[in-house]
């Protein structure tokens, strides 16, 4: 895509892949606007986003854009922490980045920037190689992801380290955030332990977790109970799922993978199920995610010789 002369809107997060993001899209000639999403932030827990929100700051004044803040906390509050919530207390495992990014990264954002008069927005993520985020992106409306630039999408991490330095960019050697999207440092188990206190391991722990002893394999929130196996494997070959999001047609679909950075395997959708021959590796938790991908066609983006088709959420 050519954006020379395209006013484009970034996603300034304060660490280094949306600033090179920005980075090279100026350098293509782009008009960039660096824009921080200001998101929830729990009560009397450490909170970073004021941190994150002056690298991000530092980024712009380095490239010398303009830089603006998006307070998107309502639709924050709304559509991943009450759904983060509510899962968890039904007892089913939930997937707080895809909302997010469905719901405030490219939802509350991209309207902000259509708004402002840009032409498009772009975003830090991958989506190939060892680092790749497309797991998170599946139920992005296809209109707003085909509308999205990722300049470092197809990058290793490496390489975008390296473009941080070549920019001389403030952040080119600040670590990676871990924990869920906007939380920062705050794990999720502490996140709940707060909402939930600690009494009812069923509520902090979701299906197929590692604990002390092996793996959650089941649990009862009613009876505030957990049962662990030191395995996780199945003989299970039907995954139901509703909710499903397309962007191609899910006939190509070929393989699919039902946790981040879980193993793919192989099969086929019938109706609303992902049927496959292979001998799962673990359970599959009602409410996660699961993403479906197709062989890549010639002009596909995403790794490991796959594209992106599509996901849904696991039913029960």
């Amino acid at each position: 895509m050519n954006v020379e002369g395209k006013k484009i809107y970034v996603g300034l997060s304060g660490g280094v892949d949306s600033a090179v993001s920005a980075a090279l899209l100026k350098q293509d000639g782009a008009l960039v606007t660096g824009v921080f999403i200001k998101g929830w932030y729990p009560e009397g827990m450490p909170c970073t986003w004021a941190t994150e929100r002056r690298d991000a700051m530092r980024v712009a004044a380095r490239l010398h854009i303009p830089f603006r803040t998006l307070d998107a906390s309502a639709e924050y509050k709304k559509s991943v922490i009450d759904y983060l919530i509510s899962e968890y207390r039904a007892g089913r495992t939930p997937n707080p980045d895809v909302m997010c990014n469905r719901e405030v990264k490219f939802g509350a954002f991209y309207r902000f920037a259509m708004a402002q008069g840009a032409d498009s927005i772009a975003m830090g993520h991958y989506r190939s190689g060892e680092k790749d985020q497309s797991y998170f992106l599946w139920a992005v409306p296809k209109e707003i992801l085909n509308a999205t630039i990722f300049p470092v999408g197809n990058l290793e991490k490496d390489d975008v380290r390296k473009l941080a330095k070549k920019f001389n960019l403030p952040v080119a050697e600040k670590k990676d955030s871990q924990g869920i999207c906007f939380l920062g440092s705050v794990s999720v188990k502490e996140f709940l332990e707060k909402e939930f206190g600690n009494d009812n391991p069923a509520l902090l722990y979701t299906l197929g977790q590692r604990v002390s002893g092996g793996y959650v394999v089941w649990k009862d929130v009613e009876k505030k109970k957990i049962r662990i196996s030191k395995t996780l494997a199945t003989s299970k070959h039907i995954i139901p799922f509703t909710n499903a999001n397309w962007f191609g047609e899910f006939s190509t679909v070929q393989e699919a993978q039902y946790r981040y950075r879980g193993n793919r395997i192989h099969g086929r959708i019938e109706k609303n199920s992902f049927i496959t021959v292979n001998s799962l590796p673990e359970t599959p938790a009602p409410g996660q995610s699961i993403v479906f991908y197709s062989p890549r066609s010639s002009s596909g983006e995403a790794g490991n010789g796959t594209e992106l088709v599509g996901g849904g959420i696991i039913d029960a």
